[in-house]
């Protein structure tokens, strides 16, 4: 007797019954191909709305790395007509993979297909005379790897070029995946200050910072992957050299599993701690009481760690007087690029 062979069930479109390109179990809502993108970019937009990250007047800062959360990011911000402009920083990682060089070819050919768009280039080793990694080695600063002085570097310039150049607002491509890793880090090890300030919007609490927003905080990882995809986003798909081995990634294997388990709990965790925080269910202090923030001696920019800021104490030695600290420290240069031509 013959057994009965039978075939998977192809998911149809809610919208139009077409075979869908993707089911999103959380919201029970498969889309094809056309309709993804419609949802996706409409979804974005009641993101932004729902937590007032930014209106159509104000200029946007893209932080683009070449992969594809900020990529696609960039991408849905134009098709909504916002003011976006994007920044790319060159780290300089090489590691024998040409990293850093691989990631602004990524951001360039986005850009050769998209006309009109301009992009602020600063170069590690330009601006301050050291890539990431070489700059690690000299502060000794991570345990052996420059993650610590990537991140604290990234921030220091983003800021400082946003708020120079009149960006009323600068966003990242983080995604419900980073964002409920990160929440989940921080509640096992009670950071009470990382919780209180964990937001999809940072807002400019001192003239010297520049407020942050993170439209895609709502989307899984794999919804963007899919939605650059569809949209023929070529991106840079190989994760930093230096990525091995971080915590962040096995808490993202952890919830993983959770999700595979009991699907959309990554979106329940982290949508319903920012429901908790804004009904003041949950409240959090920092642990030493209000933060105060003071203008850098060298550089201006606010900073909890003193007189000078933790970049810039990265050029300065403990016998420099002021003026020969601020002659140490490198200044913040910068080159613009359009889709049309390059600015020196």
């Amino acid at each position: 007797m013959k057994k009965r062979q039978t075939q998977a069930r192809v998911p149809r479109c809610k919208k139009c019954g077409a075979p869908a390109v993707i089911y999103m179990r959380q919201h029970r809502l498969a889309l094809c191909e056309t309709h993804f993108q419609e949802w996706f970019v409409n979804y974005t937009q009641r993101t932004i709305e729902k937590y007032h990250m930014f209106g159509p007047e104000d200029r946007v800062l893209v932080a683009v790395s070449g992969g594809k959360d900020s990529l696609a990011l960039w991408d849905v911000l134009t098709q909504l007509g916002y003011r976006a402009d994007g920044l790319y920083i060159g780290l300089g990682i090489d590691e024998g993979t040409q990293y850093s060089q691989r990631s602004l070819e990524a951001v360039r050919g986005f850009m050769a297909e998209r006309p009109g768009l301009r992009l602020y280039v600063v170069d590690m080793k330009e601006a301050y005379g050291e890539t990431i990694p070489e700059l690690a080695r000299r502060v000794r600063r991570g345990r052996g790897k420059p993650c610590s002085v990537c991140g604290l570097s990234k921030r220091h310039i983003m800021n400082e070029l946003a708020l120079r150049e009149g960006f009323d607002v600068l966003v990242t491509g983080h995604n419900l995946d980073d964002e409920a890793a990160v929440l989940f880090q921080n509640t096992l090890r009670w950071q009470t200050g990382y919780l209180a300030r964990q937001s999809p919007v940072l807002e400019a609490t001192h003239p010297g910072l520049v407020r942050k927003a993170k439209p895609f905080c709502r989307f899984y990882e794999r919804e963007v992957a899919a939605y650059a995809i569809v949209r023929g986003i070529e991106y840079q798909y190989d994760e930093c050299p230096f990525s091995v081995g971080a915590t962040t990634i096995y808490y993202k294997e952890l919830l993983n599993q959770l999700e595979r388990h009991s699907p959309g709990s990554k979106f329940q965790f982290y949508t319903q701690f920012l429901k908790a925080k804004k009904k003041g269910l949950i409240t959090f202090h920092e642990p030493e009481g209000e933060v105060v923030l003071r203008p850098c001696r060298i550089c201006g920019q606010p900073t909890t760690a003193g007189e000078i800021c933790a970049f810039c104490r990265m050029w300065v030695r403990p016998d420099m007087d002021l003026e020969e600290a601020k002659r140490s420290v490198p200044s913040l240069t910068f080159r613009v690029e359009t889709s049309e031509s390059e600015e020196g």
